[in-house]
């Protein structure tokens, strides 16, 4: 199980995070508003207002919403991997 040592909200719907073993870096949360379960973040300053529950070492907001962090911890790490493989600098041509 990952554990969410940090986290930071912003204004554009990303969370930054960072784990107990290091690995940190942002995950886009914007693409939740539709869901019925996040609507409360529709107000952005709701979705700003995250905080850590040191308890189960994850996310949580005071409308009810707590996220998974091993889900947001395969989030971050899939986003990395994405950005790596698609960066111009590893092309053939080089």
């Amino acid at each position: 199980m990952h554990r969410v040592t940090q986290c930071r909200a912003s204004r554009d719907y990303r969370l930054w995070l960072r784990f107990d073993d290091g690995v940190e870096g942002s995950v886009f949360l914007g693409n939740l508003l539709e869901v019925s379960a996040f609507k409360a973040w529709r107000d952005v300053e709701k979705f700003c207002s995250v905080d850590l529950d040191d308890k189960v070492s994850t996310v949580v907001w005071d409308v009810g919403i707590k996220l998974d962090p091993d889900i947001l911890y395969q989030d971050l790490v899939s986003s990395r991997v994405s950005k790596e493989f698609s960066s111009p600098r590893g092309s053939l041509g080089e």
